[in-house]
């Protein structure tokens, strides 16, 4: 019976169609438990649901003004579109006003609700993307007011509801603590949510960066309570490094890399051992700094990452060992052969490989494969697949960019794939 009570007492005061018959149901209902007590509960439910019921009716008019089986396509200047565009801002403002004067979290519900919807026809209109992303910045417009309460309220209202918290919003509510309210304020947060589901590495970094660079023993602290949760997370290993890095503090980033690496699989520590082997290259000795090179080879030997941010090749590694910047010890011709040595190389032997597999063997003339010219295509146009035009391959080496390797064919007659002399071609 309680139960019941409680699912029409909800009920009446939602602004949902019918919501009259809803009414006159829960009013029969409570007569039919207790006339005496009904009294009193329909006399304080009574405001309650006429205002929801005004609510619904002036939403209504709104509602009924748009077309719910307009398409989704850029806008023409139509006059039925502009109409569109008028009947959804007209809503988006009315559920702005919060007329059912619910609390802030339900109410933010609600807008983000019809701003998804309204996006769901006009997704080709900027200026709705642009009032969205205004809206979410509304607590910096109260902050830019000097209008701090209203401005946390915001913050508050978001992450009140953990099903749609993510870390990005804890991390800005701490550089907002951290603005208004000071670094203790913005710790004090931190120790409240930092075993939550939403909290991620990143606010740990964020913690650090923001409020405790200066404080090194505590940052050291945040960071190594971090570590008994993302010892799997290579991008927070790298982060701690940075940071004993700008300590100056040699011992513990060798001590960190090594705890490290030996709880991340190999498949994971690609980029932590390429930060290992830099750092003992620019601090290290000669001997720690080939003993790291020869493990990180061992380690990633089995991991298919044989890419040009392994290094694998010998001759990158002297290459690499060497540069500083974009200071290179060879003229750029050179590492242009480098890199497409390696790249060549190694993609062929792949690809005889597969026709190993499927032919029975691959067709070798002294030890080197014969191959089309289309076949040698991906290997040697190394294009940037970010369209900012050819690869440099100093780039290349040091892993900023990334060859093109997809498996488009050249045409026959490509004369600039007869530049190098170390392929046998079959004509």
């Amino acid at each position: 019976m309680i139960s019941v009570q409680k699912v029409y007492q909800k009920a009446i005061v939602t602004p949902t169609h019918h919501v009259e018959q809803l009414w006159r149901d829960y009013e029969n209902f409570e007569n039919t438990v207790s006339r005496q007590l009904a009294k009193g509960l329909l006399s304080e439910y009574q405001p309650k649901f006429n205002s929801a019921r005004a609510v619904y009716r002036e939403r209504k008019k709104y509602v009924d003004e748009i077309d719910w089986n307009m398409l989704v396509v850029p806008p023409s200047g139509a006059n039925k579109e502009q109409l569109q565009w008028v009947a959804w801002k007209r809503l988006l403002a009315f559920e702005k006003e919060n007329p059912q004067r619910v609390d802030s979290t339900y109410a933010n519900k609600r807008i983000v609700f019809t701003y998804d919807l309204c996006l769901m026809y006009l997704y080709h209109y900027p200026d709705i993307w642009y009032d969205y992303a205004t809206w979410h910045a509304k607590s910096e417009l109260e902050e830019s007011r000097g209008s701090i309460q209203p401005a946390k309220k915001t913050y508050e209202g978001l992450l009140k509801d953990p099903a749609n918290t993510t870390a990005l919003p804890h991390i800005q509510f701490i550089r907002f603590l951290r603005r208004t309210e000071g670094v203790e304020a913005a710790r004090r947060y931190f120790l409240a949510v930092r075993d939550s589901p939403s909290c991620t590495y990143q606010v740990y970094v964020a913690m650090v960066a923001f409020c405790l660079d200066k404080d090194a023993k505590v940052a050291h602290n945040v960071f190594e309570l971090g570590l008994k949760h993302y010892m799997q997370e290579p991008g927070y290993i790298l982060e701690y490094a940075d940071f004993l890095s700008r300590l100056n503090d040699d011992r513990n980033i060798r001590a960190l890399f090594e705890r490290a690496l030996s709880a991340l699989p190999p498949e994971k520590s690609v980029e932590v051992w390429k930060r290992f082997t830099q750092f003992e290259q620019t601090y290290g000795d000669l001997a720690s700094m080939l003993k790291v090179e020869q493990r990180r080879k061992e380690a990633l030997s089995g991991t298919g990452e044989e890419s040009a941010s392994a290094l694998e090749s010998s001759l990158q590694e002297v290459a690499s060992r060497y540069s500083f910047m974009d200071l290179w010890p060879c003229s750029s011709n050179d590492l242009d052969n480098l890199v497409r040595q390696e790249w060549l190389s190694k993609n062929i032997k792949k690809k005889n490989e597969k026709n190993s597999l499927s032919n029975g063997a691959a067709q070798t003339d002294i030890g080197c494969p014969f191959v089309t010219l289309a076949e040698t295509k991906p290997y040697w146009n190394f294009l940037d697949v970010t369209n900012q035009g050819p690869l440099n391959s100093s780039e290349v080496i040091s892993g900023k960019r990334i060859p093109y390797d997809e498996e488009d064919e050249l045409p026959e007659n490509d004369s600039e794939l007869l530049q190098s002399g170390t392929m046998q071609y079959r004509h």
